[in-house]
């Protein structure tokens, strides 16, 4: 990271909302690093990967980035993993900065 990127990110960490928004997606950030990390340890290519899992290269792109308007299905994630020689794993992991008890209700 450049040292005019490092100072803009310090400077912008320092705005409470900054700060909390980047720390909201740190896990997120951490799963999409560890996927790609898990890519290149099987040495293959997004193209490579969309042929075992049966997509598009595109499709491969998209999950990796993140950027997609939707999260992928978790049996989406099973077929990443698999083509890469993985299995996923979810947990539930208690956070120690929020209150329980507090249910999303749609």
């Amino acid at each position: 990271m450049s040292s005019s990127l490092k100072a803009f990110k310090a400077t912008a960490l320092r705005r409470p909302g900054v700060k909390a928004a980047y720390d909201e997606l740190d896990d997120e950030f951490r799963f999409l690093d560890e996927i790609l990390k898990a890519r290149h340890a099987a040495g293959l290519t997004q193209g490579e990967v969309a042929k075992r899992v049966g997509t598009t290269q595109s499709a491969v792109a998209r999950l990796e980035s993140g950027a997609g308007r939707h999260s992928p299905s978790i049996a989406t994630l099973q077929r990443y993993a698999s083509a890469l020689g993985y299995r996923v794993e979810l947990r539930l992991v208690k956070r120690s900065d929020q209150a329980t008890g507090s249910l999303r209700r749609r």
